[in-house]
């Protein structure tokens, strides 16, 4: 088994996927204005770092989990199964769960604002975001190898920390105002 994890992975990931999004960025501004390019591909960027943080290994690669000590179905335990700590910060996982959503949700907004179906195309988003923490959640779950529980309070938290990024973005649009590079 070849170890694959830990922070200087997801640190390498974030960097890579940042460096190839800039440059997607730089390519879509004439078309759809730099508030737009660079609103979308942070967004897309922020997805990739939820997902290296909350499915990379935290210590590497983890040994096998046996069978007969997989879990079988996520936790429903509000609180989740770790409160008093994770792995990055002393206590505070809920707050680190919920802090990780926001960026997603403020990019959604700024990016969604520039086209006139943006009333729209925000509540998908946040609704996708909220499928998006759920299916990160039902892989830890399946993949038990990644050394991480399946807790419903995680969706919560994340879902919660989107919202937040929603208001947040609704104040950044108001600022930016991407439509003003529609097309006419």
């Amino acid at each position: 088994m070849v170890p694959v994890g830990g922070v200087g992975v997801m640190l390498a990931g974030a960097v890579v996927s940042a460096l190839v999004l800039a440059l997607l960025a730089l390519g879509l501004q004439r078309r759809v204005g730099w508030v737009a390019a660079w609103a979308g591909c942070g967004l897309v960027w922020s997805l990739v770092v939820v997902a290296l943080v909350t499915l990379v290994p935290a210590n590497g690669a983890p040994g096998i989990v046996p069978a007969e000590g997989r879990l079988e179905t996520c936790s429903w335990d509000i609180g989740g199964p770790a409160p008093d700590g994770f792995w990055i910060f002393e206590s505070g996982q809920r707050l680190l769960n919920t802090v990780l959503f926001v960026p997603s949700g403020a990019l959604l907004v700024v990016a969604a604002t520039r086209w006139r179906a943006g009333w729209v195309l925000v509540p998908l988003g946040l609704a996708g975001l909220a499928a998006y923490s759920a299916l990160i959640e039902l892989t830890q779950l399946e993949l038990a190898r990644l050394d991480r529980a399946c807790d419903v309070t995680d969706v919560v938290d994340n879902v919660t920390g989107a919202v937040l990024g929603v208001l947040v973005g609704l104040v950044v649009a108001l600022v930016l105002r991407p439509w003003r590079y529609r097309r006419r």
